[in-house]
């Protein structure tokens, strides 16, 4: 017997999920969150332009981490107050998880180039620093940022899909790595992926904004019952 599960991975795609949500900047810390993002917007249309596979193949290496630092996290804050985390170390880490293997997929679709390759270790190194430093003396600024970009992903996935259906971008097989994942019937295509893809940065989205209105809900407590947040 094999010291670890070598069963693939699966996830359950969900295609009714709201893909208009926004949540209007409230507050300096919001208004930061959402400039912030709207900046990386700017840079990432700017360099990227349509290319929409290779702008998701460096984009979702930035999207796998905050999930990946935000449950650490959690799990030290849990252990060193000796509480229950409430479910948010298993729901981040299924984040990172879940984004590495959008990731994973679209290199598969697009083929990075040298360049392209180089630029997600220089992405991966500088976004690290400064998400893991922004976690943990500013979380509810880190989640928003989070939520706030993954608005934005809904928004460039919708793009990407119309202009597949255009055909300005070619409708290619679905990756097997992508069929397996999402339990995509054999003959999906590009389009089928894009909609999963879709539909997790959207439930990424409605996470990171719930996770925003717990910590403040923690904070309004605090003083009453002596708690912290994480």
């Amino acid at each position: 017997m094999k010291p670890f599960d070598t069963r693939p991975m699966v996830r359950q795609v969900n295609l009714d999920v709201d893909l208009e949500t926004h949540v209007a900047p409230q507050g300096a810390s919001d208004k930061v969150a959402f400039a912030f993002v709207k900046l990386l917007r700017f840079f990432a249309d700017k360099f990227f332009a349509k290319r929409y596979g290779h702008r998701a193949v460096v984009l979702e290496t930035v999207a796998a981490v905050p999930g990946m630092v935000g449950g650490l996290w959690q799990h030290l804050t849990a252990l060193r107050k000796m509480r229950d985390d409430d479910g948010w170390i298993r729901t981040l880490l299924d984040e990172a998880e879940n984004e590495r293997m959008h990731l994973m997929t679209f290199i598969e679709i697009a083929q990075p180039n040298w360049f392209e390759r180089a630029l997600i270790v220089g992405v991966q190194v500088v976004f690290y620093n400064f998400y893991f430093f922004l976690y943990l003396f500013a979380p509810r600024t880190a989640h928003r940022v989070v939520a706030y970009f993954e608005e934005e992903a809904v928004f460039s996935y919708t793009q990407y899909l119309a202009e597949v259906d255009a055909g300005r971008h070619e409708n290619v097989p679905a990756p097997q790595i992508a069929i397996d994942y999402w339990q995509l019937p054999k003959d999906a295509r590009l389009r089928d992926v894009i909609l999963a893809v879709r539909a997790d940065e959207a439930e990424h989205r409605d996470v990171n904004h719930f996770f925003v209105t717990e910590l403040d809900k923690r904070k309004a407590h605090r003083p009453l019952e002596g708690q912290t947040a994480p």
